[in-house]
């Protein structure tokens, strides 16, 4: 059976602000801007999940990425991006990462059952199996997608295109 919360979270249903949307139209020089009191420009939260997204669907396919040493390591130390082509290129990957995990949600139980293997120590005292990691993916997501919707109100630039929520 299809997990479609899954990707009604993805995309943006209910009281989540469509993914795509939170970073498509935002120009260079915002994504790449930091504001006082945030740690994190929009470029490096977006390099970050990317990261995170891109290591779980390698451990859904058997790959054994080895995890970080340091979490440092899932975040670009500089705020901005070489140029404009790789910040574009950012944002089209997260797009392709989330349809690769969209398509994951909408495999059949035998393939959302499978058991994922763990990479740290703390995999072992959660949950592994292909639906729990996509899961914990969206969370993941859900909670650094805030973190850009509020850097993009504290730049002036939301709601975006797409739309947002604005109450």
């Amino acid at each position: 059976m299809p997990e479609p919360a899954l990707t009604e979270l993805l995309y943006g249903k209910g009281a989540h602000a469509s993914s795509i949307a939170c970073v498509e139209g935002l120009p260079l020089d915002l994504a790449s801007r930091q504001v006082p009191g945030f740690p994190h420009s929009i470029w490096q939260i977006l390099f970050h999940l990317n990261y995170w997204i891109d290591y779980d669907l390698r451990r859904i396919r058997g790959e054994r990425p080895p995890y970080p040493d340091h979490a440092a390591e899932s975040w670009p130390q500089n705020p901005t991006p070489a140029d404009e082509a790789e910040w574009r290129q950012e944002v089209s990957r997260f797009t392709a990462l989330l349809g690769d995990v969209a398509t994951l949600a909408n495999a059949g139980p035998e393939r959302l059952k499978q058991e994922v293997e763990g990479m740290h120590p703390a995999h072992g005292r959660q949950s592994s199996s292909t639906l729990a990691v996509l899961w914990q993916t969206v969370v993941h997501n859900s909670y650094h997608l805030g973190q850009i919707a509020m850097l993009r109100r504290a730049l002036g630039a939301w709601p975006p295109p797409g739309g947002g929520d604005t109450w």
